[in-house]
């Protein structure tokens, strides 16, 4: 049974949290000691809106290996194979920041932000 009322939440969340990042992206820029950061809420955004539109569908994932349920989910909601490729690196290097204590780049936090800033509109749709 879809839920809109949690699809609208989670919208509502993707787009408090796009905000930041540009108002973040602004002030601070970009750089090796925040990259981190960005990844992490950038991942946040575009679970937000591929959640958002499994609620509004009927759908939800939980448990052990949702999030990759919720990566595979985005395929079928309009990202081509290279673009569900990308956002399950991201998700690869999210867990690595989160779990393992890795840490990325700032060029590579460029690319996750150009890369949200596109999949935003398809993903809000």
């Amino acid at each position: 049974m879809p839920d809109k009322e949690r699809a609208s939440s989670l919208l509502f969340q993707a787009e408090r949290k796009l905000c930041s990042i540009h108002e973040h992206v602004e002030k601070i820029g970009i750089k090796n000691e925040n990259a981190d950061d960005y990844i992490e809420y950038s991942y946040d955004i575009l679970m937000c809106l591929v959640r958002a539109k499994m609620f509004s569908e009927g759908y939800h994932s939980s448990g052990h290996g949702a999030h990759e349920a919720e990566v595979a989910y985005a395929r079928l909601i309009g990202l081509n194979e290279q673009e569900v490729a990308f956002l399950d690196g991201i998700r690869y290097f999210r867990n690595g920041i989160l779990y393992y204590g890795k840490s990325v780049d700032e060029e590579y936090a460029k690319k996750v932000i150009q890369f949200l800033e596109k999949m935003y509109q398809t993903l809000k749709k």
